[in-house]
């Protein structure tokens, strides 16, 4: 199949609308199938253009331009490297914005997608920021779901064909609201990551294979939870209260095994950067006399470092 074939009028029905992607990578595409797949009209833009060529042969129509794939569909879902992309696309098609709404799913700072917001109303568009939680191929799965932020109207007027892609999770008004969950979620599969090869790392270099030793450190992974949420109803419920009770475990205790976890890395030559982050974070509250309460008590010296 020609990836450049024309543009054809897709038919339209309230069941079924069309929808636009512009964006074809792995999340680009996979959303583009499942669109497909559930029987909407798809419309296509990428800047390569032939990396359109595989979803053009399941049935999707790729337009020529941006201003022609906005104008296609009601429906504008972006999937970019940034919201810089967004702006270098469209830019030069704004006109065919108008009446229309922008599903931005691409990632970037939460300051960065309200000034988005207020660029796509000033010509004249809906605009809802997004933050889908799972890999591609696990887009339209019962276990996808997308955080949206902006307004809930617009949610609501798409919300049955943006469900494909994920269960869709409202957050509320501010358009930065779901790019901060959405770098808030990596910041703790992040740092599990490079916890979890820090210390592969430190049993390899005690000849522990990583094949025996990541089985091990995945099932602790599976505590953490437990172990976050014990003797709260709502996890966290404490920490708005700006309650820390050190009954379970202290700031004291954490903090010793951080300097252990610190002169162990250090005497096999490891990188510190990991280890001394977050010892930092328990010496920090230490040193402002918060010794004997529980470890959330580190989220002050996060909140307003010195």
């Amino acid at each position: 199949m020609n990836g450049h074939q024309h543009l054809t009028t897709h038919p339209t029905s309230r069941e079924n609308p069309p929808v636009t992607v512009i964006g074809l990578g792995p999340m680009g595409q996979a959303m583009t199938r499942t669109l497909l797949a559930a029987g909407h009209p798809v419309t296509v833009w990428n800047r390569t253009a032939g990396r359109a060529d595989d979803v053009v042969g399941e049935g999707a129509a790729l337009a020529a331009t941006p201003a022609e794939a906005v104008a296609a569909s009601d429906l504008v879902i972006l999937s970019l490297t940034d919201y810089r992309a967004m702006y270098d696309i469209l830019d030069g098609g704004t006109a065919s914005l108008a009446g229309r709404t922008l599903v931005n799913l691409s990632s970037d700072t939460p300051d960065r997608t309200r000034e988005a917001a207020a660029w796509a109303a000033r010509h004249e568009a809906g605009f809802l920021t997004g933050g889908v939680m799972v890999p591609a191929p696990m887009v339209g799965t019962e276990s996808a779901h997308v955080y949206y932020s902006g307004h809930a109207q617009v949610l609501e007027n798409h919300r049955a064909t943006l469900t494909l892609l994920g269960t869709p999770r409202y957050l509320g008004e501010d358009p930065g609201l779901a790019q901060m969950m959405y770098q808030a979620q990596l910041a703790v599969f992040l740092g599990t990551l490079s916890a979890l090869m820090h210390a592969t790392a430190m049993l390899g270099s005690a000849g522990m294979k990583a094949g025996r030793a990541l089985p091990e450190l995945l099932t602790f992974t599976d505590t953490i939870g437990p172990i976050v949420r014990a003797g709260e109803d709502v996890p966290g419920a404490a920490l708005d209260a700006g309650q820390h009770p050190g009954d379970l475990s202290t700031v004291t205790m954490m903090g010793a095994t951080a300097d252990h976890i610190v002169e162990t890395s250090t005497s096999l030559g490891l990188d510190l950067t990991l280890p001394l982050a977050v010892q930092g974070h328990y010496r920090n509250a230490i040193e402002n006399g918060h010794g004997g309460d529980n470890w959330t008590r580190i989220i002050d010296g996060i909140r307003a470092p010195r």
